[in-house]
């Protein structure tokens, strides 16, 4: 249903800026899969300029940001999902919500990772999450990265 709307939006009403977001890809094998299952279902990444974007939002995607990146047209970084899975924290528990910060070094490190690996393709890399609202200095690193 998703997929035959994508079609009658970029085809029949010609808006053919729309692309397409992959959330929650975690393995490699997915990565092709997802390619897979959007050409059976005559969305073919590059045919018609079409983009296909993955959110990069879990550890999996920092380790192999380069691999992930000849799958996709480009990064919208999680920044939350990234936060709480790299640090193994939920944010909304009161446990442990006090230590989910986007600022901490392991995170920053992951978001380096990604930013540099889709800068070095020229490839779109963007973030979404709540850290650069909640964090100025996180914004300003941002900027200077490029984002």
């Amino acid at each position: 249903m998703e997929l035959d709307a994508i079609k009658k939006v970029r085809g029949a009403m010609g808006l053919t800026n729309v692309e397409i977001m992959i959330p929650f890809v975690r393995t490699l094998d997915m990565a092709k899969d997802v390619n897979e299952v959007l050409k059976k279902n005559g969305l073919e990444r590059g045919v018609d300029g079409l983009k296909v974007n993955m959110m990069a939002e879990l550890p999996s995607n920092v380790f192999l940001a380069d691999e992930f990146l000849e799958y996709f047209d480009g990064f919208s970084i999680g920044s939350n999902d990234l936060t709480q899975l790299t640090l193994g924290l939920d944010r909304d528990s009161g446990l442990v919500a006090q230590y989910f910060d986007e600022r901490n070094p392991a995170v920053m490190k992951g978001l380096e990772t990604l930013i540099k690996a889709a800068k070095a393709k020229g490839k779109y890399v963007g973030i979404c999450g709540q850290g650069p609202s909640d964090h100025p200095d996180l914004a300003k690193w941002l900027m200077e990265q490029g984002i």
